[in-house]
């Protein structure tokens, strides 16, 4: 079964409070005789004019749920949102994680991660779509990695021993052409996310297991 229909994992449906409104949205929208490819180009088009970018108004844990009350947030929010109403007309969506390469400045999401949603077309294959810049994804996107959502393409995963308490800082420098001589460095970062979760406090019986752990 998994052979006979490789995106199974790109159709489930999540739980989502919003969901009437979102099957509204898409009933005013979308004409059942378009085409696949048609109908993700219009949601992809929604999301674009009707969510506002706009930085610091959402985290990596943001919810759909959230996101879809705000109607604003970053290239995250945006695949996330486009991902909900396709998987509920019944496209096949995936998450993509990347960047885009810089050039006029005209693209938002230059200069850190940058997230976009890929579609399978009958017939064509997964096609790439845009919903923050409202553009088919071309040579100037970098993929880097693909799932169902963005906790399948974290930049970083694993386990830590600890207080939870961290920051995630993230400069993103791409050159097009031949690279410079001159290295830039100290780039003041562009994204910057601290933990919600403060570190508990200390007493002797966890420093003596942070003390045991250093010395493993």
């Amino acid at each position: 079964m998994v052979d006979q229909f490789p995106y199974m994992d790109f159709m489930m449906l999540e739980n989502f409070e919003f969901e009437n409104e979102v099957s509204k949205v898409i009933d005013s929208l979308v004409d059942r005789s378009l085409s696949p490819f048609e109908t993700a180009r219009l949601l992809s088009k929604y999301v674009y004019e009707n969510f506002a970018y706009r930085k610091g108004v959402t985290t990596v844990e943001t919810s759909p749920d959230e996101i879809w009350k705000l109607k604003a947030g970053v290239c995250q929010d945006f695949a996330h949102i486009l991902l909900v109403m396709l998987r509920r007309v019944g496209i096949p969506a995936r998450y993509v994680s990347g960047y885009i390469c810089p050039k006029d400045h005209e693209l938002r999401g230059e200069g850190a991660t940058h997230a976009w949603v890929e579609v399978c077309i009958p017939f064509y294959g997964w096609m790439g779509l845009d919903p923050t810049n409202n553009c088919i994804a071309n040579d100037r996107h970098v993929r880097l990695a693909i799932g169902r959502h963005f906790t399948d393409c974290t930049p970083v995963k694993g386990t830590y021993k600890g207080s939870s308490e961290h920051t995630l800082e993230v400069s993103v420098t791409i050159r097009n052409g031949e690279s410079k001589k001159e290295e830039v460095t100290n780039l003041p970062p562009v994204f910057s996310y601290k933990t919600k979760n403060p570190a508990p406090q200390t007493n002797s019986y966890r420093r003596y297991l942070e003390m045991q752990q250093q010395q493993q």
